[in-house]
């Protein structure tokens, strides 16, 4: 297992963290799926040990994932290990309540409170504000910032976050947050992290990052033939490159190209798409959803060192 230090936060961290998105199983949010099917309670369980024996030590979760389900799971397992081996994250702004926006102080103070419980913790070690969408003239960021600033007064967290799918988005307000971590969308199809100056805002502030999505979805991995059919309840439904057959070519092409650029790497797949956005990010590690022990013994062995002229090669191989 390869570790960094998250930026300024000083901890160490495994640069192949652990996402429990798909812990919180099938979900719809009005009309829209929000979750993943098909997600045993006992498979994520034994991935969250699998996890802490092969050395991923840093979890990562939020309010919203099964309204609270992967929160309970993590919180369930620490009378097999110890909470403080585990550098915890969760995140608040997607659960609107009753409430006519997302941010409401009232329903942070309470989801977070709900995290506590959940988690079994009286501290988390990293909380994200978990999107950017402040009201359509930023309204409610100012709001947003306090409470999370006030958690971390109350000793409710140790650290504070900023995520969103955008990198603009979160350039938008970064400045004024100062996070400690950045939790952005990259993998090798997109350059946004470069181009939208976040990038250089890390290098630059010593900021921890930590890459979502880095294999689109499981998109990358060259597994799909074909457009997949997901159940309802499964955000998957609303990826529009899985329904996108010229893509899933491209992939595939890309997936036997990766094979024999990599041929020496116990999974040389993976070690194409994931170390590329390691290489330029020496403070940063990317989030797997690691949904059973297999996935996340193979997770274990990635995350080593990449030349930048293969990282290079990797990234222009997506570019559409």
């Amino acid at each position: 297992m390869e570790y960094i230090t998250l930026g300024k936060t000083e901890i160490s961290v495994s640069n192949i963290s652990l996402g429990t998105w798909a812990y919180g199983g099938a979900k719809i949010s009005g009309r829209q799926s929000v979750g993943w099917a098909d997600q045993a309670d006992m498979d994520s369980k034994k991935a969250l040990l699998k996890a802490h024996e092969v050395g991923i030590n840093h979890w990562d979760t939020a309010d919203v994932y099964g309204d609270g389900r992967s929160e309970s799971i993590i919180g369930s397992i620490w009378n097999d290990i110890s909470r403080h081996e585990i550098f915890l994250a969760t995140k608040v702004g997607w659960d609107m309540g009753t409430f006519n926006h997302w941010y409401h102080p009232e329903k942070m103070i309470e989801n977070m409170d709900r995290s506590l419980k959940n988690l079994k913790t009286d501290c988390v070690d990293l909380m994200y504000l978990h999107h950017c969408n402040f009201g359509k003239n930023g309204e409610y960021f100012d709001d947003a910032l306090d409470v999370l600033l006030n958690f971390k007064k109350d000793g409710k967290t140790k650290f504070i976050g900023l995520s969103d799918w955008s990198d603009e988005k979160i350039m938008r307000y970064i400045y004024k947050v100062n996070p400690d971590v950045v939790q952005p969308y990259r993998n090798v199809m997109d350059s946004s992290y470069e181009t939208s100056g976040l990038k250089e805002y890390i290098d630059s502030n010593n900021v921890g990052v930590c890459f979502f999505s880095p294999i689109k979805h499981g998109l990358l991995t060259g597994k799909y033939k074909s457009p997949p059919q997901f159940k309802d309840g499964d955000y998957r439904k609303n990826v529009e490159a899985f329904n996108n057959q010229e893509i899933i070519d491209l992939i595939l092409l890309n997936k036997e190209k990766l094979n024999d650029r990599f041929s020496n790497h116990l999974q040389p797949v993976m070690h194409g798409l994931i170390s590329p956005i390691l290489e330029d990010a020496p403070t940063g590690c990317v989030l797997l959803g690691q949904r059973n022990e297999e996935q996340v013994v193979k997770a274990s062995q990635l995350g080593g060192v990449i030349s930048k002229e293969d990282a290079e090669w990797v990234k222009k191989l997506y570019k559409i």
